[in-house]
């Protein structure tokens, strides 16, 4: 995730990054939005091309009305020709392309365009393991793909990996079931056209109803000292069962 002020005043602008091909992370982002505040007021999915002319006057718009603006913005956004705006000469394991450095690319983008105070910073790992931070629904999913997880081995599947599948019922439900990897693997699942709103920057109701019910409930955890308590498990080494295979 990545954080970057801009205001003409000492407000800020709030950039958050995530995502490369799907705006899934990004799109969250929106569900900040209430009666309360417009931010963010820009969010930047993958999906949809960089258009800086677009963008700076939207910036500028925001900024004019409510002295601030808030962008959230995925790292994998893209120019007009489909290119990543910050793509590297580096590749992950996957041969897919290192991304870096979209924050302070837009955020000179505005300085230099629009003369806007701007900030950024890049939480990165420490979104990731923000657990204190976690909805009920988000622990509860989490532990029964690990329960799965532990069955599926047990019965000696292969190949395979728990998957949430959510209910048809109007109320949030959902369930583990097994999906192979091989449709799994390397495979991206894009944000829905409906999702977005018709100027691009920003989340539709139908992608607040499906996006809401995740962050439900709160997941509290006991703290010792102001620190979160961190549980330990007890590892016993057991006999091998497995012949050497090579």
């Amino acid at each position: 995730m990545l954080l970057l002020c801009v205001s003409p005043l000492p407000r800020c602008l709030y950039w958050k990054l995530w995502d490369r091909h799907a705006g899934w992370i990004a799109a969250a982002g929106g569900l900040a939005k209430n009666e309360v505040t417009n931010a963010p007021h820009i969010i930047l999915f993958p999906e949809i091309n960089f258009n800086q002319k677009s963008f700076l006057a939207k910036v500028k718009k925001s900024v004019a009305e409510d002295g601030y603006c808030v962008v959230v913005a995925s790292e994998g956004i893209k120019n007009a020709k489909g290119k990543f705006l910050t793509e590297s000469d580096t590749t992950d394991s996957f041969g897919h392309a290192q991304l870096g450095g979209v924050a302070p690319y837009l955020s000179n983008l505005v300085t230099k365009n629009l003369k806007l105070k701007t900030h950024w910073a890049v939480p990165d790992y420490l979104q990731r393991s923000a657990r204190h931070l976690s909805s009920k629904t988000d622990l509860l999913q989490a532990q029964a793909v690990g329960v799965k997880a532990v069955e599926f081995a047990v019965k000696g599947m292969n190949s395979v990996m728990p998957i949430i599948v959510r209910g048809k019922t109007k109320n949030y439900s959902w369930k583990i079931e097994a999906a192979p990897l091989s449709k799994i693997a390397n495979v991206e699942k894009k944000l829905p056209k409906s999702f977005i709103t018709k100027d691009g920057y920003g989340i539709t109701k139908k992608a607040i109803d499906y996006l809401r019910p995740l962050i439900k409930g709160e997941a509290e955890i006991s703290y010792k000292d102001g620190i979160p308590k961190i549980g330990s498990l007890k590892l016993i080494e057991v006999r091998k069962k497995l012949k050497r295979w090579i």
